[in-house]
């Protein structure tokens, strides 16, 4: 795998906040695809800090019609996934390239600023998930092949919440192999979800990917996300 061979894929909307932080972060060699529904300076602020090697799609959709159009856009054969609130830690993108046998990659996501302990035993989790053959895939970093993600159908439009865990379970039960890199870090800028309650986010997220994860969750629930991102009109895409 070589840089030219990767594309990153983010969705954003109204990210003016976090977005000269995130497109510092990643090396001028790696595409970026941006998949914007923003009211906001975001658009202009990314064609005037990357100018080069970026593309920004207009679109109106969730986060997992945005993840799909980026992917359909994009032409490389790997695919990083990522959000626009966190930015990539050094040596991100050498790493990723070390796993030449994977066909799809994740990592955690962490914190150097508030949150510390959390972020810290969240990934932990995610460690016990994988040694127990089940994918704990956040979209704020997950890595795959182009087409094994085609393979599978992609990201499931239906879904507001979850779509990132979601994804990597079918990749997985495809035959397909999955790697949990506990290196291979990004770190999140901003703690607005936790700032609500950290308690809140994890019962959510648990008790969501529980009821996907056995399929349990009922049709008319996936397209809800039971009231937990309700947000004003600046907050990002979901």
């Amino acid at each position: 795998m070589r840089a030219e061979d990767i594309t990153t894929i983010v969705p954003t909307r109204n990210e003016i906040r976090n977005i000269p932080a995130f497109l510092a972060s990643i090396p001028p060699d790696i595409g970026l695809i941006v998949v914007d529904a923003s009211s906001d300076d975001t658009p202009r602020c990314i064609a005037e800090m990357r100018p080069n090697n970026t593309v920004v799609l207009r679109y109106p959709g969730t986060i997992a019609e945005a993840r799909n159009a980026g992917t359909a856009a994009a032409r490389t054969p790997w695919l990083v996934f990522t959000d626009a609130d966190v930015t990539f830690a050094p040596g991100f993108f050498d790493r990723l390239m070390q796993h030449r046998l994977s066909d799809a990659v994740y990592g955690p996501k962490l914190s150097i600023s508030d949150y510390k302990r959390y972020y810290a035993w969240f990934a932990r989790g995610q460690r016990l998930s994988d040694s127990l053959g089940i994918p704990a895939a956040s979209g704020s970093n997950l890595c795959c092949r182009r087409d094994v993600l085609q393979a599978v159908g992609g990201f499931d439009p239906t879904l507001v919440v979850n779509e990132d865990s979601e994804v990597m379970w079918r990749i997985k039960r495809g035959g397909f192999r999955v790697t949990f890199d506990s290196a291979l870090a990004v770190f999140a800028s901003d703690h607005r979800r936790l700032k609500q309650g950290a308690l809140r986010k994890t019962v959510h997220s648990i008790t969501r990917c529980f009821l996907l994860y056995f399929g349990l969750l009922p049709r008319r629930w996936r397209s809800s996300d039971f009231g937990y991102w309700k947000h004003s009109k600046n907050d990002g895409r979901r």
